[in-house]
């Protein structure tokens, strides 16, 4: 394999391109960066498209023998320069190794009580960090997978990527609008447990989280619309006993998962 040395050279031109949302959604494909979450993805049977790495950067065996691997499975490998593969890289002190992944896709209407028993849907999430956050908390306490509701941040972008820690690529991520969720989840029977700083019960006051059920999120900006909380069953709010009015989204989602994974029925 022929070390890249050019910055212009036309493959890391193409995986520069995928740092934009128009690039991402026109291949198809995203960037994994760093030697644990390329292990994750592969791990969770990712369908690669090609790998990057640089010999000056990468001293991990694990990730030269992840590498090994992939070349033994007709994965197409590029070695680089560190100077080319910084260009490439979303974080400061590359760790040398990231892979080119096809985006998974998952339907909405695959998913059912059987597959997706509980997990979390959120309307119009802007922030990619929570995304991810909220990917990485949900892989921790074993929910099945997250909904985005209307208008969302792409999943995708590196910052999500970046921290769901390879949960992206466990856990389904569905995409869809608000009447479409209201519909499949009417058809489904779900439970609908929606987060509101004026609902009058304190989450602490649920007993038993029943099934099949979904935790309801609103944006971090907006909250949820009194249409998208007229169609919950139970609303809960997040006792607030100093000067700030909310919390940050990750954090009440991860609240309120633990509390469902403890008081979940069976």
């Amino acid at each position: 394999m022929e070390l890249i040395t050019s910055k212009a050279n036309p493959k890391i031109k193409q995986i520069r391109a995928l740092r934009q949302h128009k690039a991402r959604q026109a291949a198809g494909l995203v960037v994994v960066e760093g030697i644990r979450p390329v292990g994750e993805a592969i791990a969770a049977g990712a369908r690669l498209e090609s790998l990057v790495y640089a010999p000056g950067l990468l001293t991990s065996d694990f990730a030269l023998h992840l590498i090994a691997e992939q070349v033994e499975q007709g994965i197409p490998v590029y070695p680089t320069t560190p100077e080319v593969f910084a260009s490439l890289a979303d974080k400061e002190n590359p760790q040398g190794l990231l892979a080119v992944v096809v985006q998974p896709e998952t339907r909405l209407a695959s998913l059912n009580p059987d597959n997706f028993s509980w997990g979390v849907a959120v309307v119009a999430p802007q922030d990619p960090g929570n995304v991810g956050t909220i990917l990485r908390t949900m892989d921790a306490a074993g929910a099945s997978g997250l909904i985005l509701i209307d208008d969302s941040v792409d999943p995708f972008h590196p910052t999500s990527v970046r921290a769901s820690m390879g949960a992206l690529f466990w856990l389904p991520v569905v995409q869809t609008s608000f009447p479409e969720f209201v519909h499949w989840a009417s058809t489904h029977a779900y439970y609908i447990y929606g987060t509101s700083a004026r609902a009058s019960q304190d989450y602490r006051a649920i007993e038993r989280y029943e099934t099949p059920c979904i935790l309801l999120l609103g944006s971090e900006r907006q909250g949820l619309s009194p249409e998208q909380t007229e169609i919950c069953q139970y609303r809960v709010r997040l006792p607030m006993a100093g000067k700030a009015t909310s919390l940050n989204l990750a954090v009440a989602a991860g609240i309120l998962l633990y509390d469902m994974l403890e008081k979940r029925a069976s």
